[in-house]
C-alpha cells in the first residue's frame, strides 16, 4: 500500500527537484504560410478582445512625453509579472467596430441562406384581423431597374431594429428640444424614426425611456452635415479633450474636462457643445499631450489640425475658421496654465486613472489630468456636436424582447424590438461600450423568440 503524500520520501533521501519554468521569449515574427499561425474561424466571426495595456512599477513620467511603448494597446496577454489594467474603463471592443459587425452579420445571413432585401422601405405591419398578431410587412422596394414597387413580406415573426429618430432634424427639435435640429448625424441618415412612428400607429406599441437624451459626442466641424463617412466612420470623433481643455466660440471654457474617465463623459461631452454659440468649441493641447491623442482621431488626414508656436499664433489661425475672439482665447489659457498645481510630488499626471490633477480658483475646474498648456507647439481642433442614436425607444418584455401594447398593457404576438429602437435602457449618460451588449443581449432574446413563434406557426421550420 503506498504511503500517504507526505510520507512517501524517506527524510535522507533528497526529494527530486521540480522542473524549472523555462523564461519567457520574445516571440519570433510569425510566419503566415505556418498553419501554426493561422487564427481558426470563431462561430461569431471577427474576435473581440480586450484593450488593455501593461503597467510598469514606476509611475508616469513627469513632465509627461510621447506614450512609452509600455502604455500602449497591446493584445498580447502572455506578459510576465505585470499588471494588467483597461485603460478609460473600456475593456471590450469589435475589430473593425461596426464595419466589422456588419460584415459579421452579412456573412452569418449568408450562410444561413437568408433573404437580404437592400434598397427597401417598410411602410407598415400587418396584423391578423381576429388575434391582433403581426403577420408580415408592407414595404417599398427599388428593383433592379430602379423602379419602385410596393411588396409584401409574410412573417411568422417580425423583428424591428431600425434604430432611432437620430437623423431626423424635426423630430430631434421635437423631442431633445431646441437647438437639436442643428446637431450632425455621426452615422447612417436613414434612421429617421419611421419604424417608432408605425409601431405604434399600427399595434398602438407602447414607448419607454428617456425620450429627451441622446449619444451625442464632440465631433469634427467639417464632417459632413446630415450623415457620417463610411470610410472615415468613427475618426470623426474628437475624444482627446481630457488630455487638454475646450473652449467656446467666445474664447471661454465651458465644462470640466476632467470629471471623469472618457468612456463615460464622451457619449454627453456633444450636448455642452451644442449649447454654446454657434454649435462649435476648439479643442487645444500643447506639446506635453498631443502624442497621446488618438492617432485615428487626429492625424492629418481625418481632421484640420490648427497649428502655432505660440498661443497668440494659435488664436490668430484658430480665428479664421470662426473664433470670434482671439484675445479673450489666449487670456482664458493663461489664466488656466495660472490655475493648475504645480506637482508637489503626491500627485502625478496618469491617463489611466483619476489622478486628482486638477486646477485651483476657477469658476469652471478640470478635476482630473489637469496640466499647464504652455510648450511650443500648440494644437488646436474645431468640433461640433456630434449625434449618435436617441434613447426613446419601445416598451419590451425584457425576457423576450416582445413588444408592448399601449391598449392593453400586453405583448404584441409577434413582434420584437431590438437595438436603440428598444427603450428604457439609457438615462441622461452612456458608458462605452455598453449598446453592443445592449444589442446582443435583447437580440438574441428576441431572435429565439421570434424562431420559435415562426416555427409553430408554419413559416419556419422548427430548429
Amino acid at each position: 500500500m503506498p504511503l500517504p503524500q507526505k510520507n512517501r520520501y524517506p527524510r535522507n533521501r533528497q526529494r527530486q527537484r521540480r522542473p524549472q519554468r523555462r523564461p519567457l521569449r520574445r516571440p519570433n515574427k510569425p510566419n503566415p504560410k505556418s498553419n501554426r499561425n493561422r487564427q481558426k474561424p470563431h462561430h461569431l466571426g471577427r474576435r473581440q478582445h480586450l484593450l488593455h495595456s501593461r503597467r510598469l512599477p514606476h509611475r508616469p513620467q513627469w513632465p509627461p512625453g510621447p506614450p512609452p511603448a509600455s502604455q500602449q494597446h497591446r493584445r498580447n496577454t502572455s506578459i510576465p509579472h505585470r499588471h494588467i489594467k483597461f485603460w478609460g474603463g473600456l475593456a471590450l471592443k469589435t475589430q473593425d467596430g461596426g464595419k466589422g459587425l456588419v460584415e459579421d452579420e452579412l456573412r452569418a445571413v449568408k450562410n444561413a441562406g437568408v433573404d437580404v432585401f437592400f434598397d427597401t422601405a417598410a411602410t407598415g405591419l400587418l396584423t391578423d384581423p381576429t388575434s391582433g398578431a403581426v403577420i408580415g410587412v408592407e414595404a417599398v422596394n427599388n428593383d433592379s431597374v430602379g423602379v419602385y414597387k410596393k411588396i409584401t413580406i409574410a412573417a411568422g415573426a417580425v423583428v424591428l431594429a431600425a434604430g432611432g429618430f437620430e437623423a431626423s432634424p424635426q423630430l430631434r427639435a421635437q423631442w431633445l428640444g431646441p437647438g437639436w435640429d442643428c446637431a450632425r448625424v455621426r452615422g447612417t441618415p436613414y434612421n429617421t424614426g419611421e419604424m417608432l412612428r408605425i409601431a405604434q400607429r399600427d399595434v398602438s406599441a407602447k414607448t419607454a425611456g428617456d425620450w429627451s437624451g441622446c449619444h451625442c459626442v464632440a465631433w469634427d466641424a467639417d464632417a459632413p452635415v446630415d450623415s457620417g463617412d463610411r470610410e472615415v466612420s468613427n475618426e470623426f470623433t474628437k475624444s482627446g479633450y481630457p488630455l487638454g481643455i475646450m473652449v467656446n466660440r467666445d474664447g471661454e471654457r465651458f465644462v470640466d474636462e476632467g470629471f471623469d474617465m472618457r468612456n463615460y463623459t464622451y457619449a454627453i461631452i456633444g450636448r455642452r457643445v451644442l449649447q454654446q454659440p454657434g454649435q462649435v468649441a476648439f479643442q487645444v493641447w500643447d506639446a506635453r499631450t498631443v502624442a497621446w491623442l488618438r492617432e485615428e482621431e487626429y492625424r492629418g488626414k481625418v481632421v484640420r489640425r490648427i497649428e502655432g508656436a505660440s498661443l497668440e499664433e494659435l488664436a490668430e489661425k484658430c480665428a479664421e475658421v470662426g473664433l470670434a475672439d482671439p484675445g479673450r482665447f489666449v487670456e482664458c489659457v493663461k489664466e488656466y496654465n495660472a490655475s493648475v498645481e504645480d506637482g508637489d510630488g503626491q500627485k502625478r499626471w496618469d491617463p489611466a486613472v483619476k489622478d486628482g490633477l486638477a486646477t485651483k480658483g476657477l469658476a469652471v475646474p478640470k478635476s482630473n489630468w489637469a496640466l499647464p498648456i504652455d510648450k511650443a507647439p500648440f494644437l488646436a481642433v474645431k468640433v461640433t456636436a456630434g449625434i449618435t442614436f436617441t434613447f426613446g425607444g419601445l416598451a419590451v418584455n425584457p425576457e423576450t424582447a416582445a413588444v408592448i401594447s399601449e391598449t392593453t398593457n400586453d405583448e404584441v404576438p409577434g413582434l420584437y424590438c431590438v437595438g436603440e429602437m428598444l427603450g428604457g435602457i439609457f438615462y441622461d449618460n452612456y458608458p462605452g461600450g455598453s449598446g453592443l451588449t445592449s444589442g446582443t443581449v435583447f437580440g438574441r432574446r428576441a431572435g429565439r423568440a421570434a424562431a420559435e413563434r415562426a416555427g409553430k406557426s408554419g413559416r419556419l421550420e422548427p430548429l
